[in-house]
């Protein structure tokens, strides 16, 4: 809960000029604020409860091809190479 001092004590922190009415509609629409954060809570604490109890079932990384098969192929392409590697364009002075 909060109260209309403390409203008036935020806005003297953040340096605002809060009159007595404006104080005490302020205290209202931030109670109603707090309420629907409640709510959110309570239906993501639902949602986070259900999703926990599901796994994502990941298979374990395997080389499926023997190292440089491609390598050759790849570079024949490629419109100009230093050994293994492409050759680019220096970008950075």
């Amino acid at each position: 809960m909060i109260t209309r001092e403390e409203i008036k004590n935020l806005a003297s922190l953040a340096r605002i000029e809060v009159t007595d009415l404006e104080a005490e509609k302020l205290t209202k629409e931030v109670l109603a604020i707090l309420d629907y954060v409640d709510q959110i809570q309570e239906v993501t604490g639902v949602i986070e409860n259900k999703v926990s109890e599901h796994r994502n079932v990941m298979r374990d990384d395997v080389v499926t091809n023997s190292s440089g098969l491609y390598t050759e192929k790849l570079l024949s392409n490629a419109p100009s190479r230093e050994g293994n590697y492409l050759k680019v364009k220096k970008i950075l002075g």
